[in-house]
């Protein structure tokens, strides 16, 4: 076991090159414990490096959607009627408190996503 700080972007691709090849070691062994840690290291070093955004809550929803498969028409239990739907997802109307609640339980996707700000469209 060789670790080291990853400290440069090449650091970051031989570590990543040596993950891919002791990825599926034997739990327990020295590879395995090897991979563990260069697993949180390479996180850490794009946390820091690739930070992606987290999405608006719109933008959360309709990924959640399509993960999903549903239809705008599913979530007429969630927000109320099929044209308040279409006014949200269209950026028309804001996500009440309801919706969110109804929401995060109907699409598994935490109420701090769903509370962030984003702008309507007039």
């Amino acid at each position: 076991m060789n670790i080291r700080p990853l400290k440069t972007e090449k650091d970051y691709r031989e570590a990543l090159k040596r993950m891919e090849e002791i990825f599926d070691a034997e739990i327990g062994s020295l590879d395995s414990d090897e991979a563990d840690i260069l697993g949180m290291m390479i996180d850490e070093y794009e946390k820091k490096h690739y930070h992606i955004e987290t999405p608006d809550p719109i933008e959360a929803i309709k990924i959640r959607m399509e993960e999903m498969q549903l239809k705008q028409v599913d979530l007429v239990d969630a927000i109320g009627g099929e044209s308040r739907v279409s006014e949200v997802l269209n950026r028309k109307r804001k996500l009440t408190v309801g919706m969110i609640r109804n929401l995060t339980r109907r699409l598994n996707l935490s109420s701090e996503i769903l509370i962030s700000e984003y702008n309507l469209i007039k």
